[in-house]
């Protein structure tokens, strides 16, 4: 069976709103609506660098995760500083996100900015994109538990 006819300019629209969507809903912390931008199967890994690396399966064991991490906070923004996205297929794509989590502790009202990195695998499942897999690396972090731990070494280049 032929590939459907693809438009790429569609996907990557499609792809760049995917990942909007993420960070709406991880800012506003509206954790039940993963499930409408994870594939139930989505493998997440998460690498502080301070700590030990973890490797998640499905949005709930995400949830479990993030949501106690962030309930600290009485302000918390995620925010894209640079994304790009190259589309395989009709049906996968891979991408990129630099990002910032600007945040205060509630308890201290201490502020402070975590960057890091996301690498991810996206799925098109019935003309809508998902998230399939997710890498995530910490690059920097000011406040108390400052430190710089850089890009890492031999990231694809993507896009054109």
């Amino acid at each position: 069976m032929a590939e459907p006819a693809r438009d790429e300019t569609a996907d990557v629209v499609s792809l760049w709103r995917l990942q909007s969507q993420y960070a709406d809903i991880v800012t506003r912390r509206a954790w039940h609506e993963l499930a409408t931008v994870f594939l139930p199967d989505v493998a997440v890994e998460i690498d502080t660098v301070t700590s030990t690396p973890r490797k998640l399966s499905g949005a709930e064991e995400f949830i479990a995760f993030v949501a106690p991490a962030t309930d600290r906070f009485d302000h918390f923004e995620f925010v894209i500083l640079n994304t790009v996205v190259d589309v395989d297929s009709h049906e996968s794509a891979r991408g990129r996100i630099f990002m910032a989590e600007i945040r205060r502790e509630a308890a201290t009202g201490e502020w402070s900015t975590a960057y890091g990195l996301y690498q991810d695998g996206y799925r098109k499942v019935d003309d809508d994109w998902w998230f399939a897999d997710r890498r995530y690396r910490s690059l920097a972090r000011t406040g108390p538990d400052s430190g710089v731990f850089g890009i890492p070494d031999g990231l694809p280049r993507l896009g054109r």
